[in-house]
């Protein structure tokens, strides 16, 4: 007899996670599906084992599964915490869904979260990829991840908590003004929202410009890199042809395929501006270096000693 179908809900026991969960097992229940807690322990506050064994507690009572897992380190000096947080965060909840047989893993980000999302990656100079903020549903990591409550308004969230009377947890890190969405929570955002009421949803729909744009700009870069690329290498005279827009575009979509990561926008800049010209040349990379070889441009792993790295001609 085949297992019944799962679908997993990450967790943290706040307001918008337990909410999420409660309303999963409401909609699963008549339809057999099992339903999965994820939790995630970051060690980075002291409160965080109780928070884990109240999720735990939660999700037995309710008739859902539970897993957890405790991330390992701690952030490098200078690093951003958040960054860490995430990137641990979201490694871990993958990890945990496979491991349990869940390809389907809900979020419980709404409306107000997108919104903050948006203006960050603004404040940061994002382009069009960061100023998408969060998808509503994304295939990665062999998973499908998706934010059912993305359209809606944190006040629905905050009614049905109270409705249903749910226990949750209050993180005061969520306003902790070290970190960047901290202060935006407790600082800017009453301001902006006493100032432009409708602020949340304005904001969601810049984002959701945004994701069209970026989705235009992707195809785009897939058209043009049958024309200008040759295996790993980029073709400069093909490239050169292109029209300035669509050949910062497909720069931008071949050193993100070679890089492994978003290439840094001065590297994009001088690309622009040095890679027509003739000779080799070599330009710093994150962890490689882009050299310029008989017409072509490649992406080597950076092995020059610091200082003696080839300059561009």
């Amino acid at each position: 007899m085949a297992a019944p179908p799962r679908v997993a809900v990450a967790t943290s026991g706040g307001r918008d996670s337990t909410a999420l969960l409660h309303c999963t097992l409401a909609q699963a229940r008549p339809l057999g599906i099992e339903v999965l807690a994820l939790h995630v322990h970051h060690g980075l506050m002291p409160q965080a084992d109780g928070w884990q064994a109240q999720v735990q507690r939660q999700a037995q009572r309710w008739g859902a599964g539970f897993a957890s897992e405790q991330l390992a380190g701690a952030p490098a000096k200078g690093d951003s915490v958040e960054a860490w947080a995430r990137q641990g965060r979201y490694a871990a909840l993958a990890r945990l869904a496979h491991s349990h047989g869940c390809g389907l893993v809900l979020l419980a980000h709404h409306r107000r979260d997108q919104a903050e999302t948006w203006l960050l990656q603004a404040l940061r100079g994002a382009g069009s990829a960061g100023l998408s903020a969060m998808p509503r549903r994304a295939e990665r990591d062999g998973l499908v991840w998706c934010r059912p409550w993305l359209e809606q308004p944190r006040e629905v969230i905050e009614a049905y908590v109270r409705r249903h009377r749910l226990r949750v947890v209050e993180d005061a890190s969520n306003l902790d003004p070290r970190y960047g969405r901290g202060r935006l929570r407790g600082s800017v955002w009453p301001v902006l929202q006493g100032a432009f009421p409708q602020v949340d949803t304005v904001l969601a729909m810049a984002a959701r410009h945004a994701q069209a744009a970026q989705a235009l700009a992707e195809e785009a870069a897939t058209a043009d890199a049958a024309l200008v690329q040759a295996g790993d290498a980029l073709r400069l005279a093909p490239w050169l042809a292109l029209p300035p827009a669509r050949r910062a575009n497909v720069l931008r979509a071949w050193l993100q395929q070679r890089l492994g990561q978003g290439a840094p926008q001065t590297l994009v800049e001088r690309l622009l501006a040095e890679a027509p010209g003739v000779g080799p040349a070599s330009w710093p990379a994150p962890g490689a270096a882009v050299q310029r070889r008989r017409g072509e441009l490649r992406v080597r792993p950076d092995t020059a000693p610091t200082g003696r790295r080839q300059r561009p001609s």
